[in-house]
C-alpha cells in the first residue's frame, strides 16, 4: 500500500553529529516538517490556521529508531494510516532510505483553541480536505 503522503528530506551537516550520524532529535524535525508539508498539500497553511483560532499539537508520540541516517543521505519521510476522532488524528510515519526503515513512529495529534489552549473539534472542512487525500473515514469517538 502506497503511504497517503511522502516528503523527501536530504541529511545536512546541521543533521549530524560528529560521526556523521543524524543525531537522534533530528528525526523528530523531519517528522513534523512531513506532517507540515502534508497540511500544505491539502491547502492549510499552520501560520493561517492559528489566526484562525485553531492550532495542531503533538499529544503523543511512540518512536522506534531502527537504523542510523547518515551525512549526505537522501529520506523519505511517510504518513500513512491517519484516523480521526472529533479532536484529534493518529497517524504512522516512517522515514526510509530506499527500502531500509530508519525511525518509524505512531503520532497523535490533537487539535487545539489558539487561544486557551483547550480541545476543539476538527473543522468539517480540515476533516473532508483530509478524508479525500487518504481515503480514511472519521471515527465519531
Amino acid at each position: 500500500m502506497n503511504p497517503s503522503f511522502s516528503w523527501p528530506v536530504r541529511v545536512y551537516y546541521e543533521d549530524t553529529d560528529a560521526g556523521g550520524i543524524v543525531y537522534h532529535a533530528r528525526y523528530l524535525y523531519f517528522l513534523e516538517r512531513a506532517r507540515t508539508e502534508w497540511l500544505r498539500k491539502i491547502g492549510f497553511n499552520q501560520s493561517e490556521l492559528k489566526e484562525q483560532g485553531l492550532v495542531f499539537v503533538v499529544r503523543d508520540m511512540q518512536i522506534k529508531w531502527c537504523s542510523s541516517a547518515q551525512l549526505d543521505q537522501k529520506l523519505d519521510v511517510s504518513i500513512d494510516n491517519i484516523n480521526f476522532k472529533k479532536a484529534s488524528m493518529s497517524m504512522e510515519q516512517r522515514i526510509t532510505c530506499g527500502s531500509i526503515e530508519k525511525v518509524k513512529a505512531s503520532v497523535t495529534i490533537a487539535c487545539l483553541n489558539s487561544q486557551d489552549m483547550k480541545p476543539i473539534a476538527i473543522p468539517e472542512m480540515i476533516l473532508s480536505a483530509m478524508s479525500l487525500v487518504d481515503g480514511q473515514g472519521v471515527d465519531s469517538e
